[in-house]
């Protein structure tokens, strides 16, 4: 039994190591080009189970070479698939990303292929109920909406990794413990002008437990209903910045699962996030649990 499942996007990502952004119609060289896999929950999933934490990936993955490639990737970071279906016949998610030396961004552009949503069986309904955390993003919205309000009936704990304004999120929103929104959507979804007005909105709209506004370069801030909490980032020589996010929110629900207060969580999610930063790649990147407590120590933070 995985502690927490994730039903969201699943990517093969082509990443590009480029000195800086080219102008249009020109050519440049590449410093590497590698394939990793990606997306925003299953991103995430993989942060969990290198934090030494079990997790496993619902979803539907293509017979295709993307999707062969992530089902394995999946198997070499001890994410569990035996709750994924593989459909032939299909195109898989893919992006190709471009990582800028002189800016330290990521540009990123994707084809969302054309699987057929996720419909939810028996034994994937068993695996959110036995779960601790299920992990969503906003990709699958009609399965994810089904699977959090089957995760609330049962005890388990709602995590959303709110990053994209997609259409009708407001259904998954009502039924989330853990929201955890980028700056842009929070005042986005919200109207809202500032961080800690749409952390209050979302609040009073959806009633979760936490809100936790990521603020990227300037850390971010948590709000309990109470009081409002704001949280640092950790030193890092910035890499690729690509899927910094995605393992923040994974990193958030290990330490849930190792019983943090989310004080402590955004703390902890926070390092990992950086350290991941200084490696090229979203999942090899992230580090192992005793790695992040040794860098929290290191810059003033005993877990």
């Amino acid at each position: 039994m995985a502690r927490i499942v994730g039903i969201g996007a699943c990517v093969a990502d082509t990443l590009i190591s480029v000195p800086r952004y080219p102008a249009e119609d020109t050519k440049m060289r590449a410093a590497s080009t590698k394939v990793a896999g990606g997306g925003p929950v299953a991103t995430g999933l993989v942060a969990v189970s290198k934090l030494g934490v079990s997790a496993g990936y619902i979803g539907v993955l293509s017979d295709d070479n993307g999707g062969l490639f992530l089902k394995k990737d999946f198997e070499k970071y001890g994410v569990s698939t035996d709750n994924t279906e593989i459909k032939g016949g299909y195109r898989s998610f893919t992006s190709v990303i471009w990582l800028s030396a002189e800016s330290t961004s990521r540009t990123c552009v994707f084809d969302k292929g054309d699987l057929p949503p996720l419909s939810l069986g028996e034994g994937q309904l068993a695996a959110i109920a036995e779960a601790d955390i299920l992990m969503v993003d906003g990709n699958e919205l009609d399965a994810a909406v089904e699977a959090a309000k089957h995760a609330r009936k049962n005890g388990t704990k709602v995590l959303y990794d709110c990053g994209g304004l997609y259409p009708n999120v407001d259904r998954l929103l009502a039924h989330t413990d853990i929201m955890i929104p980028s700056e842009e959507f929070a005042m986005g979804h919200t109207g809202e002008n500032d961080a800690e007005s749409a952390a209050r909105r979302l609040m009073e709209l959806y009633h979760p437990e936490i809100v936790v506004v990521t603020q990227g370069k300037r850390g971010g801030i948590l709000f309990d209903g109470e009081k409002v909490v704001s949280y640092p980032i950790y030193p890092a020589e910035v890499v690729d910045s690509n899927g910094s996010g995605d393992v923040f929110h994974g990193a958030f629900a290990a330490g849930m699962a190792y019983g943090f207060d989310f004080e402590k969580c955004c703390h902890f999610s926070s390092a990992v996030s950086a350290i991941k930063c200084m490696g090229v790649g979203a999942r090899e990147s992230v580090p192992s649990f005793e790695a992040v407590k040794n860098y929290m120590k290191e810059n003033g933070y005993e877990l």
